[in-house]
């Protein structure tokens, strides 16, 4: 049975669609200020006017489809219903001041208690934190789903650090009036990530861990009781293209399969034929055919491009049939795991089992998410105080 990550539907959203951004060609901001990538929107396609039946009503009736969008123009075809804040997010904001989301940042920076510490490293991550949920205190206004909220990659390898992190955060969310039922925290699948996630979701605390490239982080963090479990599909595939060496991904080739969607249905067999109770997202989603492919996956993040595809293209009844679930809960009770796949995950069990794929594809994932951060800091530090606040 699928579950929404919606709440209840918000009178805000269309105050929100009706708003509009134009950036100039070229400009970096396109690409960050408003990348839903790891949001979690949910598409309830239309057919086109006509009564007929498009592919994007199809294969939505199977999976959850979050539109990877970027700027409002995009929102317009495909409205979010949810909403990520991130670092990043927080680089586009401060490039473009004047979005409506640039009050948040100014106010966070003007804040008296970030303003007490005289350690400047203190400060500055004060002021970040700050930033992250004044402006996920806005997004959670305009959209009726949860905001998730990424946390610092700095603290990937500190299982404790994450956990204070997003007390943190929690604190500064109950004061601007978001309840925990609205919030999702993104924590990268390193072993001490997926322990954080553990404890955190012990307390009713709901987490996506993401950078997942392996059976064992998948495995682990379904032990371990995450709300959403996100694979990144194409970046698999990518990677066994260019090297060779990770157990896992040359089986899922030996078999004729590509190792994203090979991981993808393995990781949903084993969620569901154990009873976890993780929802799993598909990202990097490259075309129609890993779309059909993953039919059945609780969520799949599709370009807009594929979207596009699938609402302009009109099926026929003989056609409509053709749209298989590929996963499914009955599906995923008969199929087979070997016994040394079936383990309680511990640090050192979890150690040898992950592949270099997915050692390497983590590490790259973290560098980026932790330079974004610095880069918030240095930009913080260069322009506190504030104007005209």
């Amino acid at each position: 049975m699928s579950v929404s990550l919606q709440s209840p539907p918000s009178s805000a959203v269309s105050s929100f669609q009706g708003t509009r951004l134009r950036f100039s060609n070229g400009s970096p901001a396109s690409n960050l200020l408003f990348n839903f990538q790891r949001s979690f929107p949910v598409i309830r396609a239309s057919s086109l006017d006509t009564g007929s039946t498009t592919e994007l009503d199809l294969v939505s009736s199977f999976s959850e489809i979050v539109p990877d969008t970027v700027i409002f123009d995009d929102f317009e075809r495909f409205p979010p219903t949810a909403a990520t804040v991130s670092s990043s997010l927080l680089l586009g904001i401060c490039s473009l001041p004047d979005t409506i989301f640039r009050n948040a940042v100014d106010m966070a920076l003007a804040d008296s208690e970030c303003n007490k510490h005289e350690n400047s490293e203190l400060r500055l991550s004060c002021f970040s934190n700050k930033a992250l949920v004044n402006v996920g205190g806005d997004l959670a206004k305009l959209v009726p789903g949860r905001v998730s909220t990424e946390v610092d990659a700095r603290l990937a390898y500190d299982t404790h650090g994450i956990i204070r992190k997003v007390h943190d955060l929690l604190k500064l969310y109950n004061e601007v009036n978001v309840p925990p039922e609205r919030l999702l925290f993104k924590i990268p699948s390193t072993w001490q990530g997926i322990e954080a996630s553990r404890l955190l979701e012990s307390e009713g605390i709901q987490t996506h861990l993401t950078f997942v490239y392996s059976f064992a982080q998948a495995a682990a963090a379904a032990q371990a009781g995450a709300s959403v479990i996100q694979i990144f599909v194409g970046r698999l595939r990518d990677w066994s293209r260019n090297h060779s060496g990770d157990p896992e991904i040359e089986a899922a080739l030996k078999r004729g399969e590509d190792p994203g969607l090979a991981l993808v249905t393995k990781a949903y067999n084993y969620i569901h034929k154990y009873g976890h109770k993780s929802k799993l997202m598909a990202a990097a989603v490259r075309n129609k055919q890993d779309l059909f492919s993953l039919l059945g996956v609780d969520y799949i993040i599709a370009p807009l491009k594929v979207l596009q595809s699938l609402k302009e293209s009109i099926t026929t009844p003989e056609e409509k049939y053709s749209f298989v679930r590929r996963l499914s809960p009955q599906s995923a009770a008969i199929y087979k795991f070997d016994e040394e796949e079936l383990v309680k995950w511990d640090q050192l069990s979890f150690a040898s089992a992950v592949g270099p794929a997915a050692v390497e594809l983590l590490a790259s994932g973290l560098d980026g998410y932790a330079n974004q951060a610095n880069r918030v800091e240095e930009l913080f530090e260069k322009i506190w105080p504030p104007p005209n606040v």
